[in-house]
Formats: C-alpha cells, sequence, structure tokens
C-alpha cells in the first residue's frame, strides 16, 4: 500500500488537476494542442542515457525525458513491429486488431478507429512519414494498401522501407540534402511543422524511423561518435544466462543470431554500429524540436517517443526481439507536455503502461472521444500523478514464427509470468516466473520455488484471466481463434493440436 500523500503533493496534484480540466473544457480549435508522435524500430531501454546505458549518447532524447517524464514499466504487448504498429494505431491488443506477419492486414473498420484517422475527422492536420509497417484492407481475404490518402501530408513507405532515403518514393525530394532516411525524417518532420504552423488548425506528425532495425546500415555522418568503443556488457549477457529459459525460446532465429549478428564475437562493433542509428534518431529529434521553436509551436505541441519493440542485443544469449523477456517487451517511453506542472520536473513513472496506451492517450490529448472498446488508457493522468495506478496487468503476445515459439504472457509492476504451450516430441509445456522488482535481468525463474506459491497462483490467475480475453475478444478472421485454445493451462496438448492445423511454420519478416 503506498503512503499517504503529503500536503505538498496535494497541493501539486489540485494543481494539475485544475490544468487538466481547464484545458478539456477548452475546445476551440485554434487552441487544441499540436502532437508528435516518435517511433523507433527495435530500439530496447538499453540504447539511452536517460535509462542509464554506459555508453550510450542520446542528448536530445535526455533533454525531451528531462523536460517531460520517463515511463520505466512500458511494454510492447506484442514485440514484432508489423503487430505493435497496429496494437500502437489502435489501442487494441493484436488478437482485437487481427494484423501481424504470417496473419493479415488491418481490416478497414479498425482503421477508421484509428488515432490518425479520428484526429483529421476532427479538424487535424495529419501527416505521416517512415515506415508504416502494415497495410489496410476492406475485408480478410483482400488485398491491403497503405491509407496515404487519409494523411495530409505523406512521407511513408511500405515493407521495411529504406536507409537510402532516394529509395523512399514518398521521400525522394529530400534525398539531395538527406541521403540517409534517418535525418529525411527529421527534414520532412521541420517542414510540416513550419507549414502547419500558419494555419489555425492543430497538427498531429507521426514518424515512424527505420532505424535501428536491421539491415544495419548507419548514418556516415556519425561514423566518429562511437569508433573503436567499448562497450559495458548487461549482467544478463551471454548463453550462460540463458539455461534456465524455455527450451522453447531457442527455438527461433533471436537465438542462433547471437552468433550470426556478432554479439558474442564482435560485441562491441555490433554495438558501436547498434548506438549509432539511435544517435541518429536522437540527431532527427533535435531537429524537429528546434522546428517547433522556430515555428512558435514548442510551447503547444506534446511530444511522445518510444519503439515498437525492444531487442535483445546479446542478453541470455539471443540476438533480435519476438520472444518475452525484458529486453525484447519492454522499451522506452517519454512523454512531454509543455502546458503541464508536472514537466521540468524530471519525473519518472514505474506505473505500468503499454503500445496499447499511445492511441487512447493522443485521443485524450486532442479531446476526441474514443472508442469505447478500447484495451489501452490514457497515460495523461499518470502525468497527472506518476505514482498513481496503470495498468493491473498487460498480456505479453507472440503469435508469429515457428510454432515452439509461439507463447503467452502477463506483467504486473512487479512479476512476469511466461506460458510457453508446445509440448511436442522433446519438449514439454514450461512456465516462467520472474520477481521483477528484485530481478530486472531475469535471472531466476521462480515458478517452482516453494516460498513463491502465492505469486505463483496469483499470476497464474492473471494468466489465466489474459486468454479468456482473448478466447471472448479475438477477432474471427486470420485464423486468431485457435490460439485461445492454444494458450489454455487447462487443455491437454492433445486437445490443442488441432490449434495448429491449418498453420505454417514460420514465415520470414
Amino acid at each position: 500500500m503506498r503512503a499517504p500523500f503529503s500536503v505538498p503533493t496535494l497541493t501539486v496534484l489540485l494543481a494539475c488537476m485544475l490544468l487538466r480540466s481547464s484545458v478539456a473544457e477548452d475546445t476551440t480549435p485554434g487552441e487544441r494542442p499540436n502532437i508528435v508522435f516518435l517511433l523507433a524500430d527495435d530500439q530496447s531501454t538499453w540504447s539511452m542515457g536517460c535509462y542509464d546505458t554506459p555508453g550510450a549518447s542520446t542528448p536530445h532524447l535526455d533533454q525531451l525525458a528531462a523536460d517531460g517524464m520517463v515511463f520505466d514499466r512500458h511494454y510492447d504487448t506484442t514485440a514484432i513491429c508489423m503487430a505493435s504498429r497496429a496494437t500502437i494505431m489502435t489501442g487494441l491488443f493484436e488478437y482485437r486488431t487481427g494484423c501481424n506477419f504470417e496473419h493479415g492486414p488491418l481490416t478497414a473498420s479498425r482503421w477508421q478507429h484509428a488515432y490518425p484517422v479520428l484526429l483529421r475527422k476532427a479538424g487535424y492536420r495529419t501527416a505521416f512519414a517512415g515506415k508504416f509497417g502494415f497495410e489496410v484492407t476492406p475485408a480478410p481475404g483482400k488485398k491491403g494498401q497503405l491509407p496515404e490518402a487519409d494523411f495530409d501530408v505523406w512521407g511513408g513507405g511500405p515493407g521495411q522501407t529504406s536507409y537510402a532515403t532516394k529509395k523512399n518514393k514518398s521521400m525522394a525530394r529530400y534525398a539531395a540534402q538527406y541521403p540517409h532516411s534517418t535525418r529525411s525524417y527529421g527534414a520532412f518532420g521541420a517542414d510540416f511543422i513550419a507549414e502547419s504552423a500558419k494555419s489555425a488548425a492543430p497538427f498531429c506528425l507521426s514518424i515512424s524511423f527505420k532505424a535501428p532495425h536491421h539491415p544495419v546500415d548507419p548514418d556516415p555522418m556519425f561514423d566518429d561518435v562511437f569508433r573503436d568503443m567499448t562497450f559495458s556488457k548487461p549482467g544478463n549477457y551471454g548463453r550462460e544466462f540463458g539455461e534456465h529459459l524455455s527450451q522453447q525460446s531457442r527455438q527461433g532465429r533471436q537465438y542462433e543470431r547471437f552468433d550470426s549478428w556478432h554479439y558474442r564475437d564482435r560485441y562491441d562493433e555490433t554495438m558501436a554500429l547498434y548506438f549509432q542509428q539511435i544517435y541518429a534518431i536522437d540527431y532527427a529529434v533535435g531537429m524537429i524540436r528546434t522546428a517547433l521553436r522556430k515555428a512558435g509551436a514548442a510551447d503547444n505541441t506534446v511530444v511522445i517517443y518510444t519503439s515498437d519493440n525492444g531487442f535483445m542485443n546479446g542478453s541470455h544469449g539471443y540476438g533480435s526481439k519476438v520472444i518475452p523477456y525484458e529486453e525484447s517487451t519492454r522499451v522506452p517511453l517519454i512523454v512531454f507536455d509543455p502546458r503541464h506542472i508536472s514537466s521540468g520536473q524530471k519525473l519518472r513513472c514505474q506505473s505500468l503502461t503499454g503500445n496499447v496506451d499511445i492511441a487512447p492517450t493522443i485521443l485524450d490529448l486532442a479531446g476526441v472521444p474514443q472508442p469505447d472498446d478500447l484495451d489501452g488508457q490514457s497515460l495523461m493522468p499518470l502525468y497527472d500523478d506518476p505514482t498513481s495506478d496503470g495498468h493491473a496487468f498487460l498480456p505479453l503476445i507472440n503469435a508469429w514464427g515457428p510454432r515452439e515459439v509461439h507463447s503467452l504472457g502477463v506483467v504486473t509492476t512487479d512479476w512476469k509470468f511466461v506460458y510457453w504451450p508446445w509440448a511436442q516430441g522433446e519438449f514439454t509445456a514450461t512456465e516462467e516466473l520472474f520477481h521483477l522488482t528484485t530481478d530486472r535481468l531475469e535471472l531466476t525463474n521462480v515458478r517452482n520455488d516453494p516460498t513463491q506459491e502465492t505469486a505463483v497462483r496469483q499470476m497464474q490467475q492473471l494468466y489465466d484471466q489474459a486468454v479468456r480475453h482473448w478466447q471472448g475478444h479475438a477477432v474471427p478472421h486470420h485464423n486468431y481463434t485457435p490460439f485461445g485454445r492454444l494458450f489454455d493451462r487447462g487443455l491437454s496438448w492433445e486437445q490443442k493440436q488441432a490449434a495448429f492445423s491449418k498453420r505454417k511454420r514460420g514465415a520470414k519478416k
């Protein structure tokens, strides 16, 4: 139980509530806040100064963190880009969007309730640049396409896009001055801000950087930043710290990439390139914040920064992402609202938040009514008071890739429970439990510790609740219904095998 609020804290909270009330009551278009949403691709928390990463250099992001609020327990409920991006746009879990590799695109009916569409209908001038990450289809089974027409200004691209600006058709005009795409997105954002400042309408700028996604291709402008540096390794680096993890988790490509992506034999070189790509994002963030100041829009623009998933970077002896461990699922989140009394206080929030909360937050800030069936919730009450409650728990989903690696977990502020259902041949269905409060590096699976029986039972109950939600709310298309059986701990393997009857083994991303 939290300690009672002190009198000074109550004073701050009352001021916050009054401020939010006055903002909410003010619905004139010229006084609504502008919103800038910035999304990295494959960025873990082990990459930024404000997350205490040795060797990292992110001055602009660190300043954004000092100006706003840092969220320390922010999770992507699916740790892979296509599904996570659909969740970010809609505020719905993956099994409710029906959108991921091997499953299918987002349906138009879902897209019509995504934050960019709703904000534009409410009078916002909208723009998108970068890797969109998914397509929109009129109906399951129909061909999808990018929703370019749903934005006032478009700089997005299909698939993974390219680090070479000239290869991104919608961004080609920036290629001469900004040949690397990361800085080109900063220039796009600056231009959109300058143009939008001439209008009475508020604006919403969404930029999705390709960086630091593979294949590694850093901007040569920053070749000297991390040259010949030696980097500290996290306390769970290496295969010896993954022996306690499930056999299932070692079956996907994230396991072999510890070697093929050179975390084992060229760690310093590999991390230098990773940090260099993030440094370029940081530079682009600086371009955007400078543009806000020059346009006179900085005092009325909310900036949100996060990533679509994390990256293992050698932790536990894994590369890549997807699996439900901390480095893959827990990602940076910074929110800065310059109008708010909490800003500039260097506050950090320890409450549980997720990518499912981004859309509700943006709609809340814009004063736009939210669809009433969202899985997420606005982050702004936590901005008012970072000690208040976030989610009680969130699911951690993997319904992609090799069948053996399919998993479902639940995370709270203190605990994480993961269920690996595959039980064919040499495999046995496996449960993992980590006490995150004392073991953030997930070095000890306490599932079978007799002193943790109460925690095991409580986390199993939350997990079963998450499964029931899946069973009751999964879309009927794109093969999500069978996973409600697969992840049910109460069913035998023989009862679950039908869930795989129409599934293909992992496809390439």
